[in-house]
């Protein structure tokens, strides 16, 4: 149907909002609270356009054929200018410690409308702030009740509770947090953020040698952190940024997901020998892990015992890399780069400690490394491109895509049955069921991404514990590369161009499985050599943590 939008004639979908139709025709109306993967809620009111001189949501408001509306009229302005004024009411201002900090829109809206800060007292100035040991913090005094956090949150941790004739969202006390992020990434305003570690890695930037290592899909997503595209692989030019950091060497965690595709390959083929009914599933993503231990401890066993990439890179680094270069694992501090808030909780799980040593000392977040850069005056952009160092920084196509939904599952079976790709097991979609054949049995898979979708995985293996051969998790949309620690904001679109770029680099890759990257066979020959080490570096275990 054809519709009008500042006089500009464009074609709209039966069934679509007003402001779905003006983002397809690249006509900007200001939003906040709109996210493309939730439901629409028109709580602040910032998207306002006017329709035959009445003030309706662009969020909410269905298109008619025919519709004349206007988006910047006086009347419009003055409403959201209104508007703005009471949503700054209850968002307590902190500024130089937010994740928005240089890419605010409500910031950029208060200036654009001139609008009145303190007009309205602010109600929320005493709100608690709550830490969601050792991940998250959301502090509800920044929160302004738009309620996407609650509908995102995939455990319902969180709840609206009415107080003194206000709302308020908090976590329920009978329920417990998997770390996931996905409140962050969903909220506006910066009220949710990662539990912080800048002051700590600059002080291990002193007197250690310091190694950093970035997890696959931070490649293809920190750019949008410095005006580039969703995404554009930007490998090289992230080397070159941290070592201005003046860190020592940087690995590739992709390297340390070829390790652990091999693992997991052996698991699965000794499974599959065996005869095995029960289902394996993947364990790479500890919201995912957690959830289980927390929620189905039931099947805490299913979990492969291979270690996520960074852990089993960690310990390659403070054992067989620090015999290499003859340097004491304890002054060698690791810190991983992931798009993940729940690798800060993992990295603190006693399981994965060798010896007395943490294979990682400290996780920063996509966002974190950004502020990093910007705080240290480093423009990705025009850095000059480095190669991530030796020996552990080339890695396959398969450790690549790890950070994409699907991904993991195609990395074990190429190695496991020695084929090329397995690309029905790819995309966005929350589960992607298929079947393979091998010498006359067939085996059914799963990819999914979202812990709702795994739910409902869950409670089909109730019923039929045979129903899959083997499952990937994924608590966040799209995978890694819409984890709780990428770049806000994010949609269907960006997590579907971040994803491409990753199976880009794989196609353009020459060695496109875990076990023929000549690395991988190296540290196999001269140091996994034996079930004692194998299990001591790449093994872990799971309990039950309900």
């Amino acid at each position: 149907m054809k519709i009008k939008i500042d006089d500009k004639r464009i074609k709209a979908k039966k069934g679509e909002t007003i402001l779905e139709a003006a983002k397809r025709s690249n006509i900007y109306i200001p939003a906040l609270c709109s996210n493309s993967d939730l439901k629409e809620k028109a709580s602040c009111r910032i998207c306002v356009v006017e329709i035959n001189g009445c003030l309706f949501p662009a969020c909410s408001t269905k298109v008619k054929k025919g519709m004349e509306i206007k988006t910047n009229t006086e009347k419009v302005r003055r409403q959201r200018k209104t508007n703005l004024e009471l949503l700054f009411a209850q968002h307590r201002e902190e500024c130089k410690d937010c994740i928005y900090d240089f890419n605010c829109q409500l910031l950029k809206l208060a200036k654009e409308y001139k609008i009145d800060k303190r007009r309205f007292k602010n109600r929320k100035k005493n709100f608690p702030a709550y830490k969601f040991t050792p991940a998250l913090v959301f502090d509800s005094s920044k929160c302004i009740d738009c309620r996407n956090c609650v509908e995102v949150c995939p455990v319902n941790y969180l709840e609206l509770e009415e107080k003194n004739g206000f709302f308020q969202i908090k976590p329920k006390e009978n329920k417990r947090c998997i770390f996931c992020g996905q409140c962050i990434t969903h909220c506006p305003v910066g009220a949710f953020e990662a539990e912080g570690e800048f002051e700590k890695v600059e002080k291990a930037l002193k007197g250690n040698v310091v190694v950093f290592q970035f997890a696959p899909s931070i490649r293809t997503s920190i750019g949008e952190e410095f005006g580039m595209q969703p995404g554009e692989v930007v490998t090289d030019k992230l080397v070159g940024a941290i070592k201005r950091l003046g860190v020592d060497y940087v690995f590739d965690v992709s390297v340390g997901a070829d390790f652990t595709t091999k693992e997991e390959a052996e698991e699965l083929k000794e499974k599959i020998e065996r005869g095995e009914k029960r289902p394996m599933f993947s364990s790479c993503c500890p919201s995912w892990v957690r959830f289980v231990e927390c929620y189905y401890p039931e099947f805490t066993s299913n979990l492969t015992t291979a270690r996520p990439p960074h852990i089993i890179l960690g310990g390659l680094i403070k054992t067989y890399f620090a015999q290499k270069e003859e340097i004491n694992p304890r002054n060698i501090k690791v810190v991983s780069i992931m798009p993940c808030v729940a690798k800060k909780y993992e990295i603190t799980r006693k399981e994965l400690k060798i010896g007395h040593l943490k294979p990682v000392d400290y996780v920063l977040t996509t966002r974190e490394l950004a502020y990093l850069f910007y705080k240290n005056k480093i423009d990705l952009k025009n850095i000059e491109p480095e190669k991530a160092d030796n020996p552990l920084g080339v890695p396959s196509g398969a450790g690549v895509i790890y950070g994409a939904s699907g991904g993991v599952m195609e990395s074990a079976l190429r190695t496991a049955f020695k084929r090329a790709s397995f690309k029905r097991i790819r995309g966005q979609e929350g589960i992607k069921k298929t079947e393979i054949t091998i010498k006359g049995k067939t085996f059914k898979l799963a990819a999914v991404n979202g812990i709702k979708n795994a739910k409902q995985i869950l409670e089909e293996l109730k019923k039929d514990p045979t129903a899959y051969s083997c499952v990937e998790v994924m608590a966040c949309p799209g995978g890694c590369i819409g984890g709780g620690g990428q770049p806000v904001p994010c949609d269907k679109e960006i997590r579907k161009k971040r994803a491409e770029g990753l199976y880009r680099i794989d196609k353009n890759k020459k060695i496109k499985r875990a076990d023929e990257n000549p690395i991988v066979k190296k540290v196999y020959k001269e140091f996994l050599n034996n079930k004692k080490i194998i299990k001591k570096i790449s093994h872990t275990t799971f309990s039950n943590k309900s």
